[in-house]
């Protein structure tokens, strides 16, 4: 398992470095304006997606959680968002603490619901608005969307990344307005 592990992160490096290494090459490619107006440094990325392997590891590893659950795991700035749903409480709360024991991840917010798991027409309504929202603010001048994380559950969308207020206001009124919203959530660590 180490060794597994080991060539996953290795993976990640390279894959940040070459992503780095276009930022500076091929200027105006979408690679390289993501990382290039990412707020985040390349370590920090490359913590923020080791953090979600290990906590989807974890979770397929756990048989209560893969065989009774549906979870999700973003991770922006070692801040962790956990969506989904668990059938009971001690199931829901056992997540959270994968979750926390995870190292690096500066804070978790529980957004898991007690439910049976959603279904794959709510899913692919879910991912259809974060598509729409996503798009909203990548129209946007005022918005750096590239520096935004868009997660939406049963309707809710869920903002995250580092903004400046003014910024984060006019994104969560873009999303308040896009169809199929029911409502938004900010978790901005503001800039100003």
């Amino acid at each position: 398992m180490y060794k597994q592990e080991l060539k996953i992160y290795l993976l990640l490096i390279v894959v940040a470095l070459l992503q780095a290494c276009a930022a500076a090459v091929v200027t105006g490619g979408a690679t390289g304006i993501a990382v290039a107006t990412d707020k985040r440094t390349t370590g920090t990325v490359i913590e923020d997606q080791a953090i979600e392997l290990k906590a989807l590891r974890a979770f397929a590893n756990n048989k209560g959680i893969s065989e009774n659950a549906h979870l999700n795991v973003t991770s922006f700035n070692t801040m962790v968002l956990v969506t989904g749903e668990t059938p009971d409480e001690a199931l829901r709360q056992q997540a959270i603490d994968i979750i926390s024991n995870i190292p690096k991840v500066s804070h978790v917010h529980n957004e898991i619901t007690i439910a049976a798991p959603s279904s794959l027409m709510s899913r692919s309504s879910d991912s259809l608005i974060t598509s729409k929202v996503k798009a909203r603010l990548l129209a946007e001048k005022n918005v750096s969307s590239l520096s935004i994380k868009v997660v939406t559950d049963k309707g809710v969308v869920y903002l995250m990344g580092m903004a400046g207020r003014k910024e984060a206001e006019t994104a969560t009124e873009l999303a308040r307005q896009t169809g199929g919203v029911q409502k938004v959530v900010m978790l901005f660590e503001y800039t100003d």
